[in-house]
């Protein structure tokens, strides 16, 4: 899981945990979902700044899960 704080809370990034708990490659993810190995890497280290819909739509069909499961907002309380 990757935090990425912002002025107003932060983002955790967590498909690199998923693609662990599942057993799941990058590149295996990047064949079957057809996305491209930098891009998966950017939403694995946070680096994502604008996700895709569409990105994450593939990602969440073939990993069975919801957005939030990929990437969660957090406020600051």
């Amino acid at each position: 899981m990757v935090k990425f704080k912002i002025e107003h809370g932060y983002y955790l990034y967590k498909l690199g945990d998923i693609l662990k708990e599942k057993n799941i490659s990058i590149n295996k993810l990047e064949k079957e979902t057809n996305t491209d190995f930098k891009i998966i890497k950017r939403y694995i280290n946070g680096e994502i700044v604008r996700p895709d819909i569409f990105v994450l739509a593939r990602f969440c069909g073939y990993l069975d899960c919801e957005i939030t499961d990929i990437i969660e907002y957090k406020r600051k309380n």
